[in-house]
């Protein structure tokens, strides 16, 4: 599945920077550079690269997941060699969208850097919620399974809360773009998938 490439190449880039702070700085995401410096690159090197492995871990578990219920529905959609293709133009196109927000608020702010592709990762989290809205959705050190339909305006206005009130240094921002790609992407590209939902699940 591209799910497991994605997610062998995200980890073999990721492990390969661990601990080298000059190289990753060369890889994430910094608005200033991409914006004045023209270095564009960073709004897709960054999804590479990840604090560490527990946040790399938490972004691949997430995608393992998810992922493969969007390339399903992708390749339901589009036939099978499409849906492939579809979804990786998703997911890299997702890594840089989920940041354009925070390219414009920090352009002038030469030290803001972020990294991970958490990003990406919400906008296929959130994708597979559009397909799958009445799947439980485990999160950890909770008990119970709960409804993606809940799940998702929680996660929403949880994400931005946390980015008004800015108080940690996760790109909840990011999350919150990526997340409404997610959303947005499939239906935009497919229109037929909101008839499809609505037919059936209201009729």
């Amino acid at each position: 599945m591209v799910t497991i490439i994605i997610i062998i190449i995200t980890c073999l880039v990721s492990i390969y920077f661990t601990g080298n702070k000059k190289g990753i700085s060369k890889m994430m995401f910094n608005a200033y550079l991409v914006w004045y410096g023209k270095q564009w690159y960073r709004m897709l090197s960054s999804g590479l690269v990840h604090a560490g492995i527990a946040h790399l871990a938490f972004n691949m578990l997430t995608l393992y997941f998810f992922g493969p219920i969007v390339e399903e529905y992708f390749s339901y959609y589009f036939g099978v060699t499409m849906g492939k293709a579809v979804f990786i133009f998703f997911y890299i196109s997702a890594i840089a969208v989920a940041s354009l927000a925070d390219l414009w608020k920090f352009r002038d702010n030469p030290g803001y850097n972020a990294l991970g592709a958490s990003g990406a990762v919400s906008a296929v989290l959130f994708a597979a919620i559009l397909f799958e809205p009445t799947m439980g959705i485990s999160i950890f050190f909770v008990p119970f399974f709960i409804p993606a339909y809940i799940f998702a305006p929680l996660y929403l206005a949880y994400c931005w809360y946390m980015a008004k009130a800015n108080v940690d240094n996760i790109g909840h921002t990011a999350h919150f773009c990526g997340a409404l790609y997610g959303l947005v992407f499939p239906l935009v590209f497919k229109p037929q998938i909101f008839t499809d939902l609505l037919n059936y699940y209201l009729y």
